[in-house]
């Protein structure tokens, strides 16, 4: 069942199995209020097994591109186009989240980005291959992330 990420009041739903939920619930907070405020996009999430399509996409893309399986369970996706994007996130109950920002026009950007929930280590499937940045959110505590960009066609 759909579920429209609320950022003015932060919730775990979806997310409760995750030791980090809270952080991972800001972080999914900060992604819906980031597409609210800039593509008046409203946020919504379906679990990981009701859409196994974009799970398929998003583990297609990180094993070709760059020859990483990701070892946590997903609990949560999202599939949506947004500013010109085609954009799909899986959040881990390891309280990883990943996202594919895909440019719909020929030419445009395209890119894989993982973030970090506060409380969380590195996965080992990303330690050694990404170096990750800090960053500050109201609703997440400190976030870490990465990325790399998509060579192949999707």
């Amino acid at each position: 069942m759909p579920y429209a990420v609320d950022f003015k009041n932060v919730s775990t739903v979806g997310l409760e199995s995750s030791p980090v939920a809270e952080a991972l619930a800001g972080l999914r907070a900060n992604e819906a209020r980031y597409f609210k405020n800039k593509y008046d996009h409203e946020f919504t999430v379906l679990p990981a097994d009701e859409a196994p399509e974009v799970l398929d996409l998003v583990n297609r893309i990180l094993s070709e591109e760059r020859g990483i399986v990701i070892g946590s369970r997903p609990l949560e996706v999202t599939s949506f186009e947004a500013g010109g994007f085609r954009m799909m996130y899986v959040f881990y109950e390891s309280g990883l989240s990943i996202n594919v920002m895909y440019g719909i026009e020929d030419g445009g950007k395209r890119a894989v980005g993982f973030k970090l929930s506060e409380g969380m280590d590195v996965p080992e499937e990303l330690a050694s291959k990404f170096k990750f940045a800090r960053q500050k959110s109201k609703l997440a505590g400190e976030i870490r992330g990465s990325f790399f960009v998509i060579k192949g066609e999707y």
